[in-house]
């Protein structure tokens, strides 16, 4: 009895796509953040307002917001180790479900933070350029 050519399939992971997903917009909101605020510091010492009281305040909340975005990066490295079928090891356990919506909060929340603190020195940079 002859059998008919095999199949070959391929098993997608679904929740593993999703959270591949996930990561990556958060990895690009990272990159709009780190582009914002490049060019606003940028234009604080060009103009030479980072020399100023309001422009060096605009300067430590870029600063503030940098750092911010440094505890992200840290968070969506641990993510994207849990995400990793090999990444799973015998000195760390993964996560379970409360702790990985905690860390998306934590994310969140840090994204958030930083994006008040661009927007307010692109704020106070837009109304020194119309002055």
């Amino acid at each position: 009895m002859k059998r008919g050519r095999e199949v070959k399939s391929n098993v997608i992971d679904l929740a593993s796509e999703r959270g591949r997903r996930r990561l990556g917009e958060y990895e690009r909101k990272i990159l709009a953040v780190i582009d914002s605020n490049r060019r606003a510091l940028g234009r604080l010492y060009a103009t030479g307002l980072l020399f100023t009281r309001q422009g060096s305040r605009a300067g430590r909340d870029l600063l503030l917001a940098h750092q911010h975005l440094l505890k992200v990066v840290d968070l969506l490295g641990q993510l994207s180790d849990w995400g990793d079928v090999g990444a799973a090891s015998e000195l760390r356990e993964p996560p379970r479900g409360a702790e990985i919506v905690a860390l998306y909060e934590e994310l969140d929340s840090l994204l958030e933070r930083t994006n008040q603190l661009t927007t307010r020195t692109g704020d106070f940079l837009a109304t020194l350029a119309r002055d």
